[in-house]
């Protein structure tokens, strides 16, 4: 039997296909630690909470209520 015969063909690209999977992988990780939701992971609450005041998400008594909440 030649040894390009049969089952052993099937592996020759299991080696590229196992390295593509890896370098998908890092690829995915990466952008996930680094797209637009990694920065308000590293904010603290109150942090997040001026920056929709200072947006105009809430007003000055929303902002008072919800600052009161978090230091509670």
């Amino acid at each position: 039997m030649n040894w390009m015969e049969g089952w052993p063909m099937g592996f020759m690209w299991f080696g590229p296909l196992f390295f593509l999977l890896v370098i998908a992988a890092l690829v995915w990780a990466l952008a996930r630690g680094m797209g637009p939701g990694a920065s308000l992971a590293r904010q603290s609450p109150e942090d997040i909470l001026k920056e929709r005041y200072a947006r105009g998400e809430i007003d000055q008594d929303d902002y008072e209520r919800r600052l009161s909440d978090l230091r509670k």
